[in-house]
């Protein structure tokens, strides 16, 4: 697969908008971009999975929140402590300090606070994954490193064309080896029984 390709992954997940205690009236949206361990089926035939420890190496990244992939549309940072970010047990937890004073931000908080909005996507590159074609035909990707970009709450988050694209075209090119592997056998089997 092209690492080069900007992937994004998508889960429905509760996120909670909530507001610290208090005299701090500070807002805030939590809840997992990522979770580990679950297989996604990408199409018919094809899955992928994130491992433990894949966002280990990129968690110090220049990352930002988003809503909806919108990079006019940022949420928080965590170089400008508005974002946190860690990995745990059960995956990518995230929780974005909102801005009072930025109306988008708000309108976006105001969405999950009332459960309109309830899912998310992450956008990265792959930096190592491992491939098991199974026998019965189909195949499941296990993302083993990951860097990070972006992190987004959703409306209605989908996978990246390009990105299935690509797992599209290498299922494809897998599949031709195969045959071209079958011809050549049965070649040699046919040339033996001459």
């Amino acid at each position: 697969m092209d690492r080069t390709i900007k992937q994004t992954r998508t889960i429905h997940t509760t996120f909670t908008a909530t507001r610290a205690e208090g005299d701090n009236q500070d807002m805030f949206i939590e809840g997992y971009f990522a979770v580990f361990g679950r297989e996604t089926e990408l199409w018919p035939g094809a899955f992928e999975e994130i491992a433990p420890g894949s966002f280990d190496e990129t968690l110090g990244n220049d990352i930002r929140a988003l809503t909806n992939h919108e990079t006019r549309l940022v949420l928080g940072r965590n170089k400008a402590n508005t974002l946190e970010l860690r990995a745990d047990s059960h995956g990518l937890w995230g929780r974005v300090k909102i801005n009072p004073k930025d109306t988008d931000a708000i309108n976006t908080y105001e969405r999950v606070k009332r459960g309109d909005v309830d899912q998310c996507s992450f956008g990265f590159n792959i930096t190592s994954e491992t491939t098991d074609w199974r026998d019965d035909g189909s195949v499941k990707w296990t993302i083993t490193g990951i860097d990070l970009w972006e992190v987004s709450v959703c409306t209605f988050p989908a996978y990246e064309d390009t990105g299935v694209q690509a797992r599209k075209a290498e299922v494809s090119q897998y599949k031709q080896r195969q045959l071209e592997l079958r011809k050549k056998q049965l070649k040699e089997r046919l040339k033996k029984g001459c």
